[in-house]
């Protein structure tokens, strides 16, 4: 019988063909309250002015930190192999992909 580490245990995870496939976004709308997180992914096309919501992933406060975290570290491995990811302006009052939310009144 093998025995796991203390604390850790084995996850089997299935991916299937439809969500192998992936949805490509360029836009994500977070909201949240106090109990989770709630993050909607779309696509802007231009000259469409409408889009749909593609994935919503609702998540507790500590999942969306612990995503954070994870996200952060990702990116800074891929600079390390690769490089910087350069960041886009925004050009005049356009905004276009993720952005972060205004600060919320104090």
């Amino acid at each position: 019988m093998t025995q796991q580490p203390q604390g850790q245990q084995q996850i089997n995870i299935e991916l299937g063909e439809k969500e192998a496939q992936g949805i490509y976004s360029n836009l994500a709308l977070i909201t949240h309250s106090n109990a989770e997180f709630v993050i909607d992914f779309t696509r802007l096309v231009p000259g469409v002015p409408k889009s749909k919501v593609y994935a919503r992933i609702i998540m507790t406060p500590q999942h969306a930190k612990s995503l954070l975290g994870a996200l952060k570290d990702n990116i800074e491995k891929y600079e390390k192999k690769y490089q910087e990811i350069p960041m886009l302006g925004n050009e005049g009052d356009k905004q276009f992909g993720f952005t972060r939310a205004p600060e919320e009144d104090k």
